[in-house]
């Protein structure tokens, strides 16, 4: 990666959640995450990255919530989410979400770390 391109991982899944920070931050990603829809607005409120990777079912704010709240602030409107989640297949809500990509849960590691570092340096 030439440049250090920034991503939030969101997800309930403290295990997952380390796992893919590990690995993208092995690839030269400057990584944070946070636990649910509501740590991740806490850390935009300070912190800007290129790309959000995003669970859609996790406790106190969903996907689906965050997606909302963050679409109504101008400041983090556009950053780009890839929705990764394990119960969503798209369906008629897919345009609610306006995400760049969707990868279902499980995915492999090394297509997670290539389409967040496709949007990412579209994004840098």
């Amino acid at each position: 990666m030439a440049a250090r391109c920034a991503v939030l991982v969101v997800d309930d899944d403290r295990d997952l959640r380390e796992m893919l920070a590990e690995a993208l931050e092995l690839d030269g990603f400057d990584v944070k995450s946070a636990a649910n829809g509501k740590q991740a607005l806490t850390l935009l409120g300070q912190w800007r990255p290129h790309v959000i990777l995003l669970d859609l079912n996790m406790p106190e704010m969903d996907g689906w919530a965050f997606r909302r709240a963050q679409r109504a602030q101008p400041t983090i409107a556009a950053i780009p989410v890839i929705v990764f989640s394990a119960t969503f297949r798209g369906g008629d809500r897919i345009a609610e979400l306006d995400a760049a990509a969707f990868l279902p849960k499980p995915c492999d590691i090394d297509r997670i770390v290539a389409v967040v570092g496709g949007i990412a340096q579209r994004e840098a």
